[in-house]
């Protein structure tokens, strides 16, 4: 069992019911260990509307490049098309593998962790709900010390935090 990071994303439609719905098809062929609550953050890019943002712990049997297949597939049934989207632009729903323990993975289809995880409060203060002794392998230091140096670097980039059951 591989046990992976998991950030979930979006910005238009419904986005608390496709989080959920994405978890509970993602736990039908692995597992969820646990989920972060919901963050309301300020976008990166575009004008747009706020982001809501959430971090899974997922245990999957096959490794990263199947569980990404899987994500791609869950973005597409939802409605994402990639193809047409501007970068960093609104998203029906996005999700990212951030990390896994004890794994690196630098390849043209899939990098993990994931290449801006470190740089991003959006991702991080989720994660560290989640996985806060986590170590980023490619900086050595845990997701809480990554979260509280993103919290200096981007102090205005968290809304508010929901409680929101999954």
């Amino acid at each position: 069992m591989f046990r992976l990071l998991l950030g979930l994303g979006g910005n238009i439609g419904d986005t608390e019911t496709l989080f959920t719905d994405c978890l509970a098809e993602l736990a039908a062929d692995g597992r969820v260990v646990a989920t972060s609550r919901l963050w309301r953050t300020r976008p990166i890019g575009p004008p747009q509307n706020d982001f809501l943002n959430a971090t899974a712990m997922i245990e999957w049997p096959e490794g990263p490049h199947p569980l990404q297949a899987r994500c791609q597939d869950l973005e597409r049934a939802a409605g994402r098309e990639r193809s047409s989207e501007k970068r960093w632009g609104p998203r029906i729903l996005d999700l990212d593998l951030l990390l896994a323990q004890d794994l690196v993975c630098r390849g043209p289809a899939l990098e993990i962790p994931h290449p801006r995880f470190h740089e991003r409060r959006f991702a991080l203060e989720p994660a560290a709900e989640v996985a806060p002794d986590w170590i980023h392998p490619l900086i050595g230091r845990t997701i809480a010390a990554l979260a509280e140096g993103a919290r200096r670097q981007e102090p205005d980039a968290i809304v508010e935090v929901l409680d929101f059951e999954f």
